[in-house]
C-alpha cells in the first residue's frame, strides 16, 4: 500500500519509523521544512519525499498537522486525494475537524476519518520521533454513519501492525467529551499547577507526586491554544467540575471541618480504585 504521511514532526514522523520497522508499505512524506524532510530521508523514515502533486499516489493519507492546517490542506488539495483512498487526521480534538473534511472529501469519492493516536512526549519534532511512540498506546478511530466498514478494519488492522495495542471506535462528539477529560483538563491542571510561587522551591522537597503532577506542564503552546479552543464547550464544563471539587477541599480545610476534608479525601480514594479496576481489565 503506498501511505502518504503529511506533517512530519512528532506524531508523524514516529508514524513514518514504525510503519518502516513493522510493515512494508511504500511511506511517502510531505513536510514544509527541507531539512525535516532531509533527516526524515536519511534515517529511512521515509522511501521518498513528494509534494501534493503524489497524493493521488496514496492509497492512504495520514495528516499529522494542527488542527487549522488539516483543515486547510484539505480544502486545498480535495482534488489531489485519489478517489476511493482513505485520509485520515492525528490531531487531539475531532468534532471540528470531521465537520469540516468529510463534506469536503465526500462528494470527491474519498473517505475521511478521524482519528487520534493516544500517544506522545513533553517534546515536539521529527528529532523526537521514534519507532516505540504508539507501543501499547489506544488509537482511537472515530468513524460517522457514513464510514465505510472496510475502511474501520483497515485503520484498525493498521494500528495494530505498528504497534498500538488497542483500538477504540466512538463518535467525534463523544471522543471530545471524553478527551476534554483525560487529557486536556490534565495538561492545564499541570501548566497552571507550576505557576505556584513556590515551585522553584521544591528541589529536596520532592518526591514522585511532584514529577507526576508537572510532567505535562511542558507542553507546546501552540498545539494546545489550538486544540482547547477547538474543545472549548467539553474543557470549560469539565474545568467548571475541577472548581466546584477544590473549592469544596478548601472550604472543609478553611472550616477546621475534619469529617468533610476526610470524606472528600475517601471518595476520591475509591473512585481512584474503581478506576485501577477498569485499566487492569
Amino acid at each position: 500500500m503506498n501511505i502518504v504521511v503529511v506533517g512530519l514532526g512528532l506524531i508523524g514522523g514516529s508514524i513514518c519509523k514504525c510503519l518502516k520497522k513493522h510493515t512494508f508499505h511504500h511511506v511517502m512524506g510531505i513536510d514544509s521544512d527541507e531539512n525535516t524532510v532531509r533527516k526524515a530521508l536519511e534515517q529511512n523514515a521515509i522511501d521518498e519525499a513528494v509534494s501534493t502533486e503524489r497524493l493521488s499516489d496514496a492509497n492512504l493519507s495520514i495528516i499529522c498537522l494542527y488542527p487549522e492546517a488539516i483543515c486547510q490542506f484539505v480544502k486545498e488539495n480535495a482534488d489531489k486525494f485519489r478517489k476511493g483512498s482513505i485520509v485520515i487526521d492525528t490531531c487531539g480534538v475531532k468534532k471540528s475537524i470531521v465537520d469540516i473534511c468529510s463534506p469536503l472529501l465526500d462528494e470527491k469519492g474519498v473517505v475521511f476519518v478521524g482519528t487520534h493516536p493516544m500517544a506522545g512526549r513533553e517534546f515536539s519534532g521529527f528529532d523526537y520521533s521514534t519507532d516505540d511512540l504508539f507501543d501499547n498506546a489506544s488509537f482511537i478511530i472515530t468513524p460517522s454513519e457514513n464510514t465505510p466498514q472496510i475502511a474501520i478494519d483497515l485503520l484498525s488492522t493498521l494500528a495494530g501492525s505498528i504497534g498500538f495495542g488497542n483500538v477504540v471506535t466512538a463518535t467525534p462528539e463523544k471522543h471530545d467529551q471524553v478527551i476534554a477529560y483525560t487529557s486536556q483538563l490534565a495538561h492545564i491542571v499541570s501548566n497552571a499547577y507550576v505557576k505556584s510561587p513556590s515551585v522553584l522551591d521544591f528541589n529536596g522537597f520532592s518526591a514522585g507526586s511532584f514529577l507526576d503532577l508537572t510532567r505535562v506542564a511542558k507542553l507546546n503552546e501552540n498545539m494546545w491554544t489550538s486544540l482547547f479552543l477547538h474543545n472549548k464547550n467539553a474543557l470549560l464544563n469539565e474545568i467548571d467540575q475541577i472548581l466546584n471539587s477544590i473549592t469544596e477541599y478548601r472550604d472543609a480545610l478553611r472550616d477546621d471541618d475534619y469529617q468533610r476534608l476526610h470524606d472528600l479525601l475517601r471518595d476520591g480514594r475509591v473512585l481512584k480504585e474503581k478506576c485501577n479496576e477498569i485499566y487492569k481489565k
